[in-house]
């Protein structure tokens, strides 16, 4: 039976999707104590980025944000592998976003609310949350956006 967090994402729409498998020598998240921590999460669906590129060059803003959505989408999946049950987050702690940008593309917080908002809307006021927004020049397998999520849970 689903949780309310998960019955919150079905309430919107969405499903959450299987771990991302790693690119590489990772895992998806850890926990430590309390905390559980995500690697970085590309927009990956069933396995392949659908879009590619540089945000404000080969890919939109708007394209951007729903991509962070994504990836925010996949951080949730990687912090219930660990945790067990998305009802276990008292409170999203922090979020950092990279954003593959065209060099004069300065609009990275825009893109990241994508996966700010995300949060905010499946997990309410236990979704707010610090967060960086960083422009770099290119991600891996050129994705335009990568989010990692710190998570802090409910003792069990």
């Amino acid at each position: 039976m689903a949780g309310a967090v998960e019955s919150r994402l079905a309430e919107l729409g969405l499903t959450l999707p299987a771990v991302v498998p790693p690119l590489a020598s990772y895992q998806p998240a850890v926990q430590s104590g309390v905390y559980v921590y995500t690697s970085g999460q590309l927009p990956m669906v069933d396995g392949k980025l659908a879009v590619t590129g540089k945000v404000g060059a080969e890919v939109t803003p708007d394209e951007a944000k729903e991509l962070a959505k994504t990836c925010a989408l996949n951080a949730l999946a990687a912090v219930k592998s660990v945790a067990g049950d998305l009802d276990r987050i008292e409170r999203v702690v922090k979020v950092v976003g990279f954003v593959a940008s065209a060099s004069d593309f300065t609009g990275q917080p825009a893109v990241i609310n994508g996966a700010s908002e995300l949060l905010g809307a499946v997990l309410g006021d236990k979704g707010v949350h610090a967060r960086s927004a960083v422009g770099v020049a290119v991600l891996p397998l050129d994705a335009p956006v990568e989010v990692e999520v710190q998570v802090e849970l409910v003792e069990a």
